[in-house]
């Protein structure tokens, strides 16, 4: 039997590409599939196998592209078909996968199904979304919440029904207990599998199911007027229901009708809940993001206790996999600084699991400020002062220090960041003690050493702001040190050991021969083959 140890996405690193932001190719300010052929040498010189590439489907974008019209076609502003299959087969020609996001929660309002849906309460189309007759005084059937702010119920005029939309009003829920919307969602996943898919990501995967019985969410005692009005309630009823895990299950099985495919699933939820979608004999989501380094406050005792909790969680066989950044969250750099966001690449790429890297965070890209008068994102739109805006995770990656970094053109859909002179691809790449250059340097290390990559992880160190960790696979052993802080620290295990630092945040140590009690530099991270 084939050893599972070495699977793709278990040795593998995942890039996640926002295409409106990763590069334009005919001058539109927008990203697009021909810019994304144009840098896969880049994607492949840096290290990384797996790219997962953010929704490209035909939309209103009224989310952008996470509200879709065609779950089977390309959006025009991205290219065509002909463009797809070009950028696929040249990526599967260097050795790497493509993972395509997928949207099955909700469609878009102007999808052929739901327009359909919404012309009369007996349409054969009616059930595929989810209706409801008002409560009795003439307003909303319960109580939930839309994420992106209001009621998460839409009056139609024309059948005096309410639709349900976890989101924007545009992107109504699909009936995932009507069979026939399972179909035609595993058809449309068959669709690209057939032409070579290596996956999916399945956006908002708890959301799927709901309460069969729509009972009111309880009401949330910590909720704030600061707040935005989606935590007024705690979704219950509306997300993560014991049945969505059928769901999931039927999902993996459409993927493994094909060879070596991965199933991703898109899951805020608290450890305990998470593993769960990895499925009762893992039959589920190969990978359930763990988005526990998004989250937790920069505290080695939390990042310590949380990996710990998350190692002892897995199921047997089920295979660990870390979130540093993606398109909903602010960036690394933002959330702990320049020099920490070194420590936390470090952490990322040496941890036992698949790592996931944000495009533009091997760079150190920060968060951008948007003037007002710029601002794209629907979650601010919707709730001025309160939605938080995911525009400034999302602005054009930066290339060069040529006009718009590289990206365009034309005007780009959202500013660049004023330090891109500086902060990008061309400077970096080979520049000792650049941040691009630290994450060559370890995704090298990490592809060649099994125990980084399918090692075990054994705890070793948690004080003050010290974090440390052995990676192990037979003989090989790997030691990590962690300060994330600023203070010198004492590091001293109740071990012998002794090493060479094969990489180091601060590149004039790495070389260097090292044993037992040492100290820890503030913001310094090493990675040290034990002898």
């Amino acid at each position: 039997m084939r050893d599972t140890k070495f699977l793709w996405w278990k040795k593998e690193v995942i890039y996640q590409i926002y295409p409106r932001s990763f590069k334009d190719s005919d001058g539109d300010g927008i990203g697009d599939l021909k810019g994304i052929q144009q840098k896969l040498d880049y994607l492949q010189d840096l290290g990384v196998k797996g790219i997962w590439i953010s929704p490209i489907f035909p939309s209103p974008m009224a989310d952008f592209g996470y509200d879709v019209s065609d779950y089977t076609g390309i959006h025009p502003m991205f290219g065509n078909m002909e463009d797809f299959d070009e950028l696929l087969d040249s990526i599967h020609q260097r050795g790497m996968k493509c993972i395509l996001d997928l949207v099955p929660n909700h469609s878009s309002d102007q999808h052929p199904w739901f327009l359909e849906s919404k012309e009369s309460k007996d349409n054969p189309k009616r059930d595929w979304y989810i209706w409801k007759d008002p409560d009795e005084d003439g307003g909303p059937p319960n109580n939930w919440m839309s994420v992106f702010g209001g009621s998460a119920w839409e009056f139609d005029e024309n059948t005096g029904q309410y639709y349900y939309h976890a989101f924007l009003k545009e992107q109504p829920d699909l009936n995932w207990r009507n069979p026939e919307v399972q179909k035609a969602v595993f058809d449309a996943m068959r669709f690209w599998l057939k032409k070579g898919v290596d996956g999916f990501r399945v956006d908002v995967m708890w959301h799927m199911i709901k309460d069969e019985h729509f009972r009111d969410n309880p009401p949330n005692p910590d909720y704030t007027e600061e707040m935005s009005t989606f935590n007024k309630v705690i979704p219950a009823y509306s997300t993560d229901q014991d049945e969505v895990h059928d769901m999931v299950e039927k999902m993996r099985n459409v993927i493994d009708e094909f060879d070596e495919r991965l199933l991703i699933g898109e899951i805020y939820l608290p450890i305990h809940k998470l593993v769960k979608y990895y499925g009762l004999e893992n039959n589920g989501a190969h990978l359930p993001f763990n988005f526990q380094l998004l989250e937790l406050p920069w505290d080695p005792e939390k990042i310590n206790a949380a990996i710990n909790e998350y190692e002892g969680a897995l199921p047997e066989d089920g295979w660990p996999n870390w979130v540093l950044g993606n398109h909903d969250k602010s960036r690394i750099a933002s959330r702990v600084g320049k020099e920490q966001a070194r420590i936390a690449a470090m952490m990322l790429l040496t941890l036992r699991g698949t790592p996931t890297v944000y495009y533009g965070d091997e760079l150190g890209m920060e968060d951008v400020d948007i003037p007002e008068d710029k601002i794209q994102d629907p979650q601010a739109l919707n709730e001025p002062g309160v939605g938080r805006s995911r525009d400034p995770e999302r602005t054009p990656m930066q290339w060069d220090d040529s006009e718009n970094a590289g990206f365009t053109n034309g005007e780009p859909w959202l500013p660049i960041s004023e330090n891109y002179k500086e902060q990008n691809v061309k400077i970096q790449w080979d520049e000792e003690g650049s941040m691009l250059k630290l994450h060559r340097k370890l995704l090298q290390i990490r592809a060649k050493e099994p125990a980084l990559h399918v090692g075990e992880y054994i705890p070793v160190f948690t004080d003050k702001d010290l974090l440390s960790y052995i990676r192990e696979y037979e003989d090989q052993k790997f030691l990590i040190i962690l300060n994330l802080g600023a203070s010198k620290l004492n590091f001293a295990p109740d071990f012998d050991w002794s090493g060479t630092v094969k990489v180091a945040t601060d590149h004039t140590l790495e070389g260097k021969e090292l044993s037992n009690e040492i100290k820890i530099a503030g913001n310094l991270g090493l990675l040290i083959k034990l002898t």
